[in-house]
């Protein structure tokens, strides 16, 4: 009986340490098993008894509203969820109504998607649900000529979506911060990336700063979005809470990401040029390994918040900190002056920062938090512009609708809304997106359609299709954030799974599907391509322009730190996040450059050089920004000179507008020489890094500006 009771006890710790360890810690994996055990619910009774049809449409519904779930508090999940099914219902039974007549149809789906899209961008919330009820329209017309009656599939897939809904909402419930402790939790995961990158620098070769840096880009582009989605879910949660105390340990460790990501992001010095002196080389081996440790420490933060466990800061960090502060001392006795103490400084913070989190004392006023305070009606008219990218995407995908539709009617096409389907996935804002989505696409579908047949040859049976359809589905919602194209795959064979359950025919319409899934994805890009395309070298003075004031203002707000301590540091966080979303922006239209037409790859190689240059001076900024609560960092005379510099690039900023940059560097140039000839008659020390902090946030400014002109010239 002991033995018996001790098998189950070791049992239940497997289980739980299993439950844990692979799906409670990634929170993807959760919500993908959430997901499945929806369909699950609704799918595998009616397949069982003979009731095939009834039991895909519900699986469908609620594949549709895992796919359209907000990020919100429960009290405005309810509301999201009301209005999803409301929306889902609209526009399923809309395609029931319409479908037997080809213009009111046409007509219908036109309006209808271009009204969806729109609505879509008046906020992340409405972006979700408007996408699903694209998709369960797409899915009604699939289903329209086997569905039994017009009404089934209207209250079939809505009440799937309701299913789902309802059992995340019951979840959520239980622990109504789970979706704050997700969201810090993957902004301290991808910080942790992003220092890990960093800490590659240390000590590092030119050569291999280049690649570094494009990594380093890439990287904040992510914790810069997942900053974003922290700062939107908080809100979600401020509007709803009562108590808005019960935020506040939420609000200090977004803070907290805030600054340890500000921290992370500067640029002291020219590191290439400090490995070069061997006085620093040792110290710079220990600054990387200093960097991997406040790494690894973000992801102990990372899994503390998504499991709920305390965190314990390693104890490591504080042995490499004195080790490194010893080493310092020890040249300084030898007469041997370093130009690291300000790298050590900042990053020795970060390692405070880290371990006080816990000990965060709850008093004071509560930290606001930026939001777009816009009305509806102000966002709506915003997108009502013609150069705004959200109402092009949405003529755009309603063309590609209209001609799928039109080749589907006229060319009689088996399962020809499928290209409807693909033209909805592939077509994104961008060309460089759309054309990265095609190949996804057509790649995934066809590995697909291969990994399908052999799957439905080795699980032939009914329980064999069901497990098959369940396990694609638990996989797409897996990889659907990760990889697309994985995700493509997964999708596939669990439509071959759910067409196997229906009528027995899931293989036979892979070849009409492979097909549609080429015709729909060329349609996306050749409509992206002809109308009005929107080509990164015809944005690229714009977004640099708007990356140059951004950083402008933002190296002011620094400045006004400096001369007033300010109570809240709002307009401060503002302004920085502003000047990083404008970096990313200027990184992406490089990226999405190198996809498109080589004849609409002009700028190319000046478009890299001037993404490099604004991250750069973007780096420096934040280190200016990190040291602003040490007292006498900047004095009266530096101050000065630091004002001369934003001065002068406000000024260049002004002539880049007037389209007039010939001169806007002369002053700089001077500033740069006198500032150069000054340093150089300077010893090494805390003074010195001080002036090559300036030194280097103008001579980067000099050479974006220089950069700008030569394009605008051209």
């Amino acid at each position: 009986m002991t033995r018996k009771r001790s098998w189950f006890t070791n049992q239940k710790k497997v289980l739980t340490d299993l439950w844990i360890q692979q799906l409670w810690r990634y929170p993807n994996r959760l919500f993908a098993l959430k997901a499945v055990i929806a369909m699950g619910i609704l799918i595998i009774p009616f397949v069982l008894t003979g009731f095939s049809f009834l039991g895909v449409t519900l699986g469908l519904g609620a594949l549709a509203g895992a796919l359209s779930e907000t990020d919100d508090h429960p009290k405005g999940r309810i509301k999201a969820l009301i209005i999803t099914i409301i929306s889902f219902a609209i526009s399923s039974l809309s395609v029931e109504i319409l479908r037997p007549y080809s213009i009111l149809f046409g007509i219908g789906l036109i309006s209808s998607t271009f009204s969806f899209i729109i609505i879509g961008g008046l906020g992340e919330r409405y972006r979700g649900i408007t996408f699903g009820a694209l998709l369960i329209a797409i899915y009604t017309m699939l289903g329209y000529d086997i569905s039994p009656n017009w009404y089934w599939q209207p209250i079939l897939l809505s009440a799937g979506a309701l299913c789902y809904g309802l059992l995340s909402l019951l979840l959520l419930t239980f622990k109504p911060s789970r979706l704050l402790e997700e969201q810090l939790s993957q902004g301290f995961e991808d910080l942790s990336l992003y220092i890990k990158e960093k800490s590659r620098l240390f000590p590092s070769e030119t050569k291999a700063q280049e690649k570094i840096r494009n990594r380093l880009a890439g990287l904040n582009i992510q914790l810069v979005n997942t900053l974003e989605r922290c700062k939107n879910v908080i809100n979600s949660y401020a509007d709803a809470l009562d108590d808005q105390n019960e935020l506040r340990p939420y609000l200090h460790k977004f803070l907290l990401l805030q600054s340890l990501h500000e921290r992370a992001a500067s640029s002291h010095e020219r590191y290439d040029l400090l490995s070069n002196d061997p006085d620093n080389r040792k110290i710079l081996e220990g600054l990387g390994q200093l960097l991997v440790q406040l790494s690894l420490a973000c992801h102990e933060v990372s899994k503390s918040l998504v499991m709920s466990t305390p965190y314990h800061h390693p104890i490591s960090i504080r042995w490499t900190v004195s080790a490194l502060q010893n080493q310092m001392k020890q040249q300084k006795a030898a007469g041997k002056r370093n130009e690291l103490s300000l790298l050590l400084r900042n990053l020795t913070q970060s390692h405070l920062s880290l371990q006080n989190m816990n000990y965060n004392t709850d008093t004071g006023v509560l930290p606001r938090v930026d939001r777009d305070n816009r009305s509806v009606g102000e966002r709506f008219m915003a997108q009502m512009s013609w150069t705004h990218p959200r109402l092009r995407y949405a003529i755009r995908l309603s063309t590609c609708f209209l001609i799928g539709y039109l080749l589907n009617v006229y060319l009689n096409l088996e399962k020809g809304d499928w290209i409807l389907l693909t033209s909805l996935f592939v077509c994104q804002p961008s060309y460089s997106e759309t054309r990265r989505r095609l190949f996804q696409r057509i790649l995934g579908t066809i590995s697909g359609v291969v990994l399908g047949i052999i799957l439905v040859q080795l699980l032939p049976t009914t329980g064999g299709q069901l497990l098959l359809m369940l396990a694609s589905a638990f996989a797409f919602f897996v990889w659907l954030k990760k990889n697309y194209a994985i995700s493509v795959v997964f999708v596939t064979t669990f439509v071959i799974a759910a067409f196997n359950l229906i009528a027995g025919k899931g293989i036979v319409v892979m070849v009409p599907r492979v097909m549609d899934t080429i015709i729909g994805a060329t349609l996306a890009i050749a409509v992206v391509r002809l109308m009005w395309p929107d080509w990164q070298y015809k944005r690229l003075p714009g977004l640099l322009t708007a990356a140059l004031e951004r950083n402008k203002n933002y190296f002011s707000t620094i400045l006004k730190e400096y001369q007033v301590t300010q109570e809240d540091d709002l307009n401060y966080r503002i302004a920085r996040h502003r000047a990083h979303q404008a970096d990313n922006a200027l990184v992406l239209a490089w990226r999405g450059m190198k996809l498109e037409p080589k004849k609409r790859q002009k700028f190319q190689k000046r478009a890299f050089s001037l993404t490099y240059l604004n991250h750069a001076l973007l780096s420096y900024l934040s280190a200016l920004g990190a040291h602003r609560n040490l007292n006498h960092y900047i004095g009266k005379d530096e101050m000065q000179m630091y004002q001369k510099v934003e001065w002068e690039l406000e000024k260049a900023i002004g002539a880049l507008q007037d389209n007039n940059p010939c001169d806007s560097t002369l002053g700089l140039h001077d500033f740069l020489e006198e500032l150069g000839q000054e340093l150089a008659e300077m010893e090494k020390g805390t003074q010195r890094q001080k002036l090559v902090l300036l030194y280097n946030i103008a001579e980067v400014t000099e050479q974006l500006i220089r950069e700008a002109s030569l394009i605008l010239e051209e």
